[in-house]
């Protein structure tokens, strides 16, 4: 079994500062995980508005709360909503000092919008992660501009495992295929979740009881996943007697235009979006 990312001390060494732009739920997912690998408060400076409590209580450990001068820094890490950022990234020019890596995981935004905002050169990494990153074990795919270095990517890797596993593409276009698969996929398992009660119910059992059995199949299902060495495929099939009541159902769901024709109907639909959405 994989130990959880935050036993892992690996950004106890890391010299700082840090910048983190954004402290919103994912920003503050990643600010966890950082402290729990073993950096120390003193060496962050946080910029947002609206900190949570959390975030507030940390000032008095030494973090700096939206200081007034931005520290020259050798990482920052842009965690605000895309729209926001052609108000959010350009005053970040200051912060960049030399050898400084940005890793952006705001959605949708290009390396290109990135590289037209921030000073010319700058080693920049874009990331998409999920929201599963809440509770340690999401999963980000980055991608890197020419301007990374092997040690700024071990830095972005070291960073982003915080909150989950890290992938790593060569080609920017294939974030918007990751965005359509992990991005928003949480909501597409949550959905199996729902549609799961629903159909409970309408079998006749009480919805209190029909949320949990959906509720913890899919969270066991998920967990089984996770820690065993076996793909999807093997580990469906170890569910399914022939002839038996898996079987029945798997006949529908696998069946002309069942659950495989519509995912990759949703997925091809997300990716289309993406498309735009990052013009």
């Amino acid at each position: 079994m994989k130990k959880p990312a935050s036993n892992q001390k690996t950004l106890g060494k890391f010299a700082g500062p840090l910048v983190l732009v954004g402290a919103g739920k994912m920003g503050q997912a990643m600010l966890d995980g950082w402290l729990a690998r073993g950096l120390t408060p003193k060496k962050i400076a946080i910029i947002d508005p609206q900190p949570a409590k959390s975030v507030k209580a940390l000032a008095r450990r030494g973090l700096a709360l939206n200081p007034k001068t931005l520290p020259s820094a050798a990482a920052i890490v842009i965690a605000v909503k895309p729209q926001t950022a052609p108000d959010a990234v350009p005053p970040l020019a200051a912060a960049v000092g030399k050898g400084a890596l940005v890793v952006s995981i705001m959605a949708g935004r290009t390396l290109a919008f990135l590289e037209g905002t921030l000073p010319k050169g700058t080693a920049i990494v874009r990331a998409m992660p999920n929201t599963p990153a809440a509770v340690g074990r999401g999963i980000t795919v980055a991608v890197a501009n020419g301007k990374v270095s092997a040690k700024q990517r071990k830095l972005a890797s070291d960073l982003l495992a915080a909150i989950g596993s890290v992938e790593w593409v060569d080609d920017e276009k294939l974030m918007d295929a990751v965005t359509a698969v992990s991005g928003s996929g949480p909501a597409y398992v949550f959905l199996l979740a729902e549609a799961m009660t629903e159909a409970g119910i309408a079998a006749g059992l009480p919805p209190a009881l029909a949320a949990r059995l959906a509720r913890e199949t899919v969270a066991g299902s998920g967990e089984l996943l996770h820690r065993m060495p076996l793909d999807a495929a093997t580990l469906r099939q170890n569910v399914t007697s022939p002839g038996g009541t898996t079987a029945a159902a798997l006949e529908v769901l696998m069946g002309h235009g069942g659950l495989d024709t519509l995912l990759t109907k949703a997925i091809a639909a997300a990716t289309r979006r993406s498309r735009e959405l990052a013009g």
